[in-house]
């Protein structure tokens, strides 16, 4: 069980709950959140009992914290797909990249750390037109892996972990990857995307997508934190939805288009600082993802109580979303911005 727990993130989503749930474990000690924002009173409320230093992982404050407060145990929550502009792009995978580079060797001169978790994602795998059906863990690279974005990342810092590994090998390791976040309180680009009164869609592709309830997310990292399960998991809901369903459960208005003209529908949907799409959420939306969860539930020890299904129809309800009016002039506003027209009814 462990004593002292850091949590990386701390300022989001997952990172401030967990780390709230965690401080009211009776067995804890202490928890410490981390993250390079403001302490506010909406933050401090969210983090419950849990203490919380504002610092920067890609800095030597991180390894003197860990040092000073005898951690054992880190859970780094920290890794963000929010995609923060053409210009921010850089700063993006620094954060990512370099601030997880920063934090595993501050771990290892800790000798006091003996338990790692990981909040990686299923995006590891790719999207592509040569996709397995299903991607199991122990399933070697192939061409569809990702060379840019979020998911590059996230590669890369998997990459990095398992050196550590191999230089601190009494440390329990533990990666989670995730499918895509879906419920109330969760903001990412796909829960943005599906709010879109008008959603862009190609012609030709309806993408199988699996996802993840908050709720169940925010289960497995306390449980990986609680309980000594070393490795590498799949973690999403049972079930697919393809991309047609989930709009028409979300009640809202297709848009499918040329694949030539998503460029430019995807633009304009940046310009109204809508969504901000970038080639990786495309691919995506093309191709999907499917894993298996098989060894979440026979090694790991845990089935997510939302399916794919579930996790979606809580996410419309939590944010109201319903049957839009006029969709024909819902339709006409983007068409005309990139230069088309909707065919006249007859």
């Amino acid at each position: 069980m462990p004593s002292t727990v850091l949590v990386t993130g701390a300022s989001g989503y997952l990172g401030s709950h967990l780390a709230a749930q965690l401080a009211a474990q009776p067995e804890i000690d202490r928890v410490i959140g981390v993250d390079t924002a403001l302490s506010t009173a909406q933050l401090r409320a969210r983090l419950g009992g849990a203490e919380y230093i504002r610092a920067d992982v890609r800095t030597p404050l991180i390894a003197k914290v860990l040092l000073e407060a005898k951690v054992d145990t880190v859970v780094h929550a920290s890794l963000t797909a929010h995609p923060p502009g053409p210009s921010g792009r850089p700063l993006h995978k620094e954060m990512n990249v370099i601030g997880t580079m920063q934090l595993l060797a501050a771990c290892q001169r800790a000798p006091l750390v003996r338990k790692l978790v990981i909040k990686s994602t299923a995006a590891v795998y790719g999207s592509g037109p040569r996709n397995h059906a299903v991607y199991s863990e122990g399933m070697p690279a192939d061409v569809t892996l990702p060379r840019s974005g979020y998911a590059q990342d996230n590669a890369e810092v998997e990459a990095y972990l398992r050196g550590f590994s191999r230089r601190r090998p009494e440390v329990d390791v533990t990666t989670l990857r995730f499918a895509n976040l879906m419920g109330p309180g969760v903001d990412t680009v796909l829960t943005r995307y599906f709010a879109l009164p008008v959603v862009p869609t190609v012609f030709g592709y309806d993408a199988r997508l699996q996802l993840l309830h908050a709720e169940d997310a925010l289960a497995v990292l306390r449980r990986a934190v609680l309980t000594d399960i070393p490795g590498t998991f799949n973690v999403a809901g049972d079930g697919v939805l393809t991309l047609a369903q989930a709009i028409q459960r979300a009640g809202r208005v297709a848009l499918p288009v040329p694949e030539q003209v998503i460029g430019p529908v995807s633009k304009f949907v940046r310009g109204a600082k809508l969504v901000d799409f970038g080639p990786e959420q495309l691919r995506y939306l093309n191709f999907g993802r499917v894993v298996d969860t098989t060894k979440l539930r026979t090694e790991f020890g845990y089935r997510p109580k939302f399916t794919t299904r579930e996790a979606f129809d809580d996410y419309v309800r939590g944010r109201r979303l319903g049957r839009l009016l006029d969709p024909d002039k819902l339709v006409s506003a983007p068409l005309r911005a990139i230069g088309l027209a909707l065919p006249a009814r007859t």
